[in-house]
């Protein structure tokens, strides 16, 4: 999980600017100039906002993109062990596992509670069956583990 270049560049280059605004700071309090109040504050704005660029710089990690899968909507997540997608009518059969593996890679598991430790990811499509009824679908189906964030075929 590597750090996002940039944001780590600008925090510690807030952070040197921060340290150095706590010196002007210091000094304005030494000789009682009247911006010593205003410097406080943009002093500690400014260490906040390089403690926060740090902070997401390190924590950042980009989405997973697989060959062949498609972007789709999360419709069911019951934050434990059941999430569902939804799949579009015109989405292809080669591509419900891509996409579903998609799905469970791309998951946050910070949160989640699971008896097992596994999360069970279903891509369903909603059917018309007759005049005013319809049933889902279940397309692809792959399960997480929570513990070592594999992901293996559900069905």
């Amino acid at each position: 999980m590597a750090a996002d270049p940039i944001l780590f560049v600008a925090g510690q280059w807030l952070g040197a600017a921060s340290g150095a605004l706590a010196v002007v700071t210091i000094t304005a309090y030494l000789a009682r100039w009247g911006i010593r109040f205003r410097l406080v504050g943009v002093t500690s704005f400014t260490a906040l906002l390089s403690l926060s660029c740090l902070a997401f710089a390190i924590s950042y990690t980009p989405r997973v993109s697989l060959e062949g899968a498609v972007s789709v909507p999360l419709v069911f997540d019951n934050g434990s062990d059941l999430v569902i997608a939804a799949a579009p009518a015109d989405l292809p059969p080669a591509s419900y596992e891509p996409t579903v593996q998609q799905v469970a890679q791309n998951l946050r598991s910070s949160g989640r509670s699971s008896p097992d430790g596994l999360v069970h990811v279903r891509l369903r499509r909603v059917e018309t069956v007759g005049p005013g009824i319809s049933k889902p679908v279940v397309l692809a189906e792959v399960t997480r583990d929570l513990a070592s964030g594999s992901v293996t075929p559900g069905r």
